[in-house]
């Protein structure tokens, strides 16, 4: 049995990175100007973000303008009662 998945991209609202904070697990979280959060984490070699270590590289990246993957998320709970 062959079955065929189709993969679906998400694409959200364009928002800008406005700061950083660590998380629990000292991981590298940025803070959004949509209100949302998104980890960006350094864990070679998966992940190489070297910049998100130092001070001076995340500050290079704060006004970062990306999409809020959450923002266009479809909502969760639409369709249920």
């Amino acid at each position: 049995m062959l079955i065929c998945v189709t993969k679906k991209i998400r694409t959200g609202m364009k928002t800008k990175i406005t700061d950083f904070h660590l998380d629990e697990y000292a991981h590298w979280v940025a803070d959004l100007s949509c209100g949302h959060s998104r980890h960006f984490r350094h864990d070679p070699p998966w992940q190489q973000r070297e910049w998100v270590l130092s001070p001076q590289g995340r500050k290079k990246y704060i006004g970062f303008e990306l999409d809020c993957k959450t923002c266009g998320s479809p909502d969760i709970n639409r369709g249920k009662e």
